[in-house]
């Protein structure tokens, strides 16, 4: 069989961001509004005695995943991903209910979604769940079952089920990483929740597409030209190895004009390497341990630039006693690295950041008042709940995107202190 391509370096990505991306989950009953999220809770309680007090303490059996190595070494068609997957592949529609003018309203949308594991962990998007007081999965075979909500990562835009089911048939995870512009890729989905498990083939158009969505989060995303529409999302984005290497959740939408109405296939996918981790930690802890270092960054602005510093993310603040502190990143530092691979945005340092795991030793290089310093940080861990959505975002992790960036005054720099606000 052929030897599986090397990953190719890449070069400086381009900056601008695509704005308008519509997320592709079909609503096919009329809108939906916020409605109840599906979280089971059980409530114990016992009779209350007499000068005795009740601690109440949780009993959770433990998830262990074990991974599996599959030899996917043989380059294989599109109908043979299809064939090898189609069963592994999975309908979703939920039922919001909504309360409109004191009627309470229910609708009905459809998305995609893929197993994780042959005892029924299923992934799909957050989005494509959300506000759902009903969750039902669909099998190839026509099986359907009553999903469980078992957590998700709004910022990331993803979810896990869980069904009770098992021989069921997992998809095999790849290495997003190995990626490479031009590499044919297959989407398995259901478009428009009607047209149930089709394919649609094509090539990565791009990697690393700095993409604002509808909900105002910023996220790194493959661009592809397989046809990605509503009712696709949380379906799988396969190489030709058989492997799942994105997670289809959106398409360009334009602006309504009529040039723009036609647009087609510009669709993205979250790549696997950058929620895996998230889902492993939904899945075996029941919440979510995310990597961090304890800054907030922005992008270096224009006009900072103009004055001859580098590109990078600029640290905004950081935070007392966090990795970042105890290795000296400073405020008004330039982190222009990691691992001696250029970044020239604050998201590009998120993503770098959220691939490696705590404990590790990453190495920022860090342009910091006319020189280049370089500064070793032991990554740390943040937990936060799976089942919930943040009320606000946590200071103690770098940022998803959307900040203003750094205005500069050039005295105030050499001055000693660094950037100013917007």
């Amino acid at each position: 069989p052929p030897e599986r391509p090397e990953r190719k370096s890449r070069g400086k990505k381009s900056s601008r961001r695509l704005v308008a991306v519509a997320l592709c989950c079909s609503l096919l009953g009329g809108f939906v509004g916020a409605g109840s999220t599906l979280m089971l809770q059980s409530l114990q309680r016992e009779e209350q005695r007499q000068n005795v007090s009740n601690i109440l303490e949780g009993n959770r059996e433990a998830t262990v995943l074990q991974t599996t190595v599959v030899d996917t070494g043989r380059l294989l068609t599109a109908a043979e991903v299809y064939a090898q997957n189609v069963n592994s592949t999975v309908g979703i529609t939920t039922s919001v209910t909504t309360n409109f003018w004191g009627y309470q309203t229910t609708a009905a949308a459809a998305g995609s979604g893929f197993i994780l594991s042959d005892d029924g962990y299923i992934l799909t998007n957050y989005h494509v769940i959300e506000n759902a007081s009903a969750i039902t999965v669909t099998q190839f075979d026509g099986t359907k079952h009553n999903a469980v909500l078992i957590g998700f990562d709004q910022s990331l835009d993803i979810a896990v089920l869980k069904i009770e089911a098992t021989g069921l048939s997992p998809v095999i995870l790849g290495d997003s990483q190995q990626l490479n512009v031009g590499d044919s890729v297959v989407a398995i989905g259901n478009p428009l929740g009607e047209l149930t498990f089709s394919l649609t083939s094509g090539a990565v158009s791009a990697l690393e597409r700095s993409v604002t969505l509808q909900n105002g989060v910023t996220m790194e995303l493959i661009q592809t030209d397989c046809a990605i529409n509503s009712g696709n999302s949380g379906g799988a984005l396969f190489n030709l190895y058989g492997e799942v290497i994105g997670i289809t959740n959106a398409k360009y939408s334009g602006h309504g004009s009529s040039s723009e109405a036609s647009i087609d296939n510009i669709g993205f996918a979250i790549p696997v390497n950058s929620v895996r981790s998230i889902v492993e930690s939904i899945i075996e802890k029941g919440y979510i341990a995310k990597p961090f270092i304890g800054v907030t960054v922005d992008n270096v602005s224009e006009e900072v630039l103009s004055y001859g510093l580098p590109a990078g993310a600029a640290v905004r603040s950081v935070v007392e006693d966090s990795p970042a502190e105890q290795a000296g990143l400073k405020v008004g530092d330039i982190i222009t690295a990691v691992d001696e691979l250029a970044i020239d945005s604050a998201q590009e340092l998120t993503e770098r950041i959220r691939e490696t795991l705590p404990g590790d030793v990453v190495s920022l290089t860090v342009y910091r008042r006319g020189e280049t310093l370089t500064i070793l940080v032991t990554v740390g861990e943040q937990v936060q709940s799976a089942t919930e959505v943040p009320s606000q975002q946590n200071p103690t992790q770098i940022p998803q995107g959307g900040q203003q960036p750094y205005s500069f005054n050039p005295f105030d720099f050499f001055d000693g202190f660094g950037f100013g606000f917007n």
